[in-house]
C-alpha cells in the first residue's frame, strides 16, 4: 500500500537540510530503485521552486510499504529527523486515484 509521509520543518532548518541532504536523498533513491517511490519533495517556504534563504517548511514522500508500521519505522529513521530538520512527521495510508 502507498503511505504519505508528511514532515514539518523546525524553523531556521535550511543549513541543517543542506548538510543532511545527501543522506536523506540516498534513502529516497533506494526506494526509487526498488520501484516503491511515487513522489518526494520539499515544500518551499515561499511561492517559488527555489526559495533561496527562505528555505522550506517541510517535505512530502509518498512511497509503498508493507504496512503502516513499516512506513512509520522508515520515517522514524530519516536523517532529517535525526538532524533536527523535522519538527514532526505524520504517516498516513494513501490511496492513489489519479493519474
Amino acid at each position: 500500500m502507498w503511505y504519505a509521509i508528511i514532515a514539518e520543518d523546525n524553523e531556521n532548518s535550511l543549513e541543517l537540510r543542506k548538510v543532511t541532504r545527501p543522506a536523506h536523498l540516498q534513502r529516497l533513491e533506494a526506494l526509487r530503485d526498488e520501484g516503491r517511490l511515487l513522489i518526494a519533495g520539499p515544500h518551499p517556504a515561499i511561492d517559488n521552486s527555489d526559495p533561496g534563504p527562505a528555505g522550506f517548511t517541510g517535505s512530502l514522500v509518498v512511497a509503498e510499504f508493507d504496512s503502516l508500521d513499516a512506513a512509520q519505522d522508515w520515517a522514524n529513521h530519516d536523517p532529517y529527523l535525526d538532524a533536527g530538520v523535522y519538527a514532526r512527521v505524520t504517516v498516513k495510508p494513501f490511496n492513489k486515484v489519479l493519474p
